[in-house]
């Protein structure tokens, strides 16, 4: 048993997206709930993370959100009293000044560079490495989420399953009404899209508005909505907008938080995501799913992409893993935009085989171990 509550540490720098802030918030609101631990949330770009969670105030030094800490880490950073527990979420670059307060703190608080999530095979070797500050006297430790349990596992709630479950059975409806809609018809494919700009969007909505049954497609305000708005040839989508092309009705609907985004995912019945925080939760959800993994120079993000799907399809009967791999390719960008038909086409022929299997990967996932039990357990053996 713990005598006092450990501190923590949590320092986040948003980039261009909200995936960072997302994860960090994720993580920290877990340490807080599930482990009674004393955090505190540094936030470069507190307009961003209002994004993802409304309560957030703009303007506030400090406050108190979900009871977890949440600060704004500014330049020149204040002076604090380092925590027991930092963590230096995607290798942000801690402040100076604080970097120096942790080397004069007796002991030094266990450092961590929280990685991104990758399902690639070097992973493993890499997680927990030490790797000594060249000037102070500190050791900061990689630690990678990963799908292996020889790796950081993955970021989740312990009551998520159950929570998705009573949902499922009590508040789809009232769900669906926010939005105007009745439940789906039998006939009826419910999709969610949250994506980057991409080219091969407008062969995809061809596809749908093509098909043979209805597909009603929810997108939250976002980087995407543009293209859309191109491709139905309009001067501007809003939160609210309805337009219909074929068997395709697009919905635009409001930019949600983390919780609200849950409820999407669960509702829909294919889920179109971007980045790691969504895909992780599209793991979650149990629905199928289409990944389109970050943009990087050169393609680098192809072979994280390639990792993740063999890892996915590993188990997935031939015809359904090639049909799921191939959409996903083409909508990474790793085939002919024009064959985009014949993927969605696949696809839609392996569909209630991809919808079972996607129930069951939950339960691999598991496989793998909790983020935040990982998290504490290295950081209180290394403060023993």
């Amino acid at each position: 048993m713990r005598s006092m509550r450990i501190t923590w540490d949590i320092f986040c720098n948003v980039i261009d997206n909200y995936g960072d802030v997302g994860i960090a918030w994720r993580l920290a609101r877990g340490l807080v709930k599930e482990h009674d631990l004393a955090v505190r949330l540094w936030v470069d770009d507190l307009q961003a993370f209002q994004h993802i969670w409304p309560a957030v105030a703009v303007d506030a030094d400090q406050q108190v959100c979900e009871g977890v800490r949440v600060c704004a880490w500014c330049t020149p950073f204040v002076t604090t009293e380092p925590a027991q527990v930092v963590i230096e979420a995607f290798g942000c670059a801690l402040p100076e000044s604080y970097l120096t307060a942790m080397s004069e703190r007796a002991p030094a608080p266990v450092w961590i560079n929280l990685e991104y999530l990758s399902a690639e095979a070097w992973v493993a070797g890499h997680h927990r490495l030490p790797s000594p500050h060249p000037r102070l006297p500190l050791t900061k430790y990689f630690f990678f989420p990963g799908y292996t349990p020889d790796t950081g596992g993955l970021l989740v709630e312990n009551d998520l399953a159950d929570k998705r479950a009573t949902f499922l059975d009590t508040h789809l409806p009232a769900f669906w009404r926010q939005f105007g809609l009745e439940p789906p018809a039998t006939d009826e494919l419910r999709v969610s899209l949250f994506a980057y700009e991409n080219p091969a969007l407008p062969a995809l909505l061809d596809a749908w508005a093509a098909d043979a049954r209805p597909v009603t497609c929810l997108v939250p305000v976002g980087r995407v909505i543009p293209q859309l708005a191109a491709w139905l040839e309009v001067s501007d989508l809003k939160a609210g907008e309805v337009h219909q092309r074929g068997a395709l009705q697009l919905r635009i609907v409001p930019f949600t938080d983390q919780d609200a985004y849950d409820h999407l995912l669960w509702a829909c019945h294919l889920n179109f995501v971007r980045g790691e925080d969504s895909c992780v939760r599209a793991q979650w959800a149990a629905r199928p799913m289409v990944w389109q993994a970050y943009p990087q120079d050169e393609q680098a993000h192809w072979e994280k992409l390639d990792a993740f799907l063999t890892r996915y399809t590993a188990d997935m009967d031939g015809v359904s893993a090639d049909a799921v791999s191939a959409l996903w390719r083409h909508w990474n960008g790793m085939g002919d935009a024009a064959e985009m038909a014949r993927c969605w086409a696949n696809w839609r022929a392996r569909q209630t085989a991809i919808e079972q299997y996607a129930a069951a990967w939950c339960d691999r996932l598991r496989l793998a171990g909790r983020l935040t039990d990982k998290l504490v357990e290295f950081a209180e053996n290394k403060l023993k």
